[in-house]
Order: C-alpha cells, then structure tokens, then sequence
C-alpha cells in the first residue's frame, strides 16, 4: 500500500490536502506558544527594572 501511494503520481486530493493543512497548524501552534512563553518572560524581566518613579 505505502509503495503505491509513493508511486501514485495523480493530483493531491483533498485528504492529502487536510493532513498538510493540519500539520502546518500544528507547528504553527507549537512556534507561537514557545515564543508567547519567552516573550512573557522577556517581559517580566525588563518590567522589574524600570524604577517606580519614572515619569
């Protein structure tokens, strides 16, 4: 099965085309969670030392 799908030189079909999709989404899921996390902390970090009575 997996060396005629392999041989299969026909258009993508639509599962074809889901699956893509799908893992796209999922990586895209996982840069932005990773980022969100490390901005907060960037964040939190430059938020702790700005003095209390800047103007």
């Amino acid at each position: 099965m997996f060396k005629r799908f392999m041989r299969d030189e026909t258009g993508l079909e639509l599962s074809e085309y889901a699956v893509a999709a799908a893992l796209i989404a999922l990586a895209t899921v996982a840069a932005f969670s990773g980022l969100g996390t490390s901005i907060g902390k960037a964040i939190d970090s430059l938020s702790g030392k700005i003095p209390s009575n800047a103007p």
